[in-house]
């Protein structure tokens, strides 16, 4: 699973996606190519975001569900809570000083 997540993130597109289901979450395939084309001048066709999304869901990083004839694609950031807790931080920061 963490291959699959890394592998994910590693592409400046997928996280460019993700960076868009972030900000509205629930969005058709036509949707992320708009805003892909719009917002970051990305000239991909609809077949290429798609192997993107099928990347991302993969990972696990993006959900979707179908309503009639259209397929929503949704941001899952559970993974991503799962590496931090993988790799906690220990914390560093000095103990308050106790004043009597």
């Amino acid at each position: 699973m963490a291959d699959d997540l890394f592998k994910a993130l590693a592409d400046a597109t997928r996280r460019t996606i993700l960076d868009e289901l972030a900000l509205k979450s629930g969005q058709t395939l036509f949707e992320i190519c708009s805003r892909l084309s719009m917002k970051h001048q990305l000239g991909l066709s609809r077949q290429a975001v798609s192997q993107h999304l099928a990347v991302l869901e993969a990972a696990g990083l993006v959900e979707t569900r179908r309503e009639g004839r259209y397929k929503f694609h949704d941001l899952n950031t559970s993974p991503l809570r799962r590496i931090t807790e993988r790799w906690p931080v220990p914390d560093t920061s000095p103990p308050e000083e106790v004043t009597p």
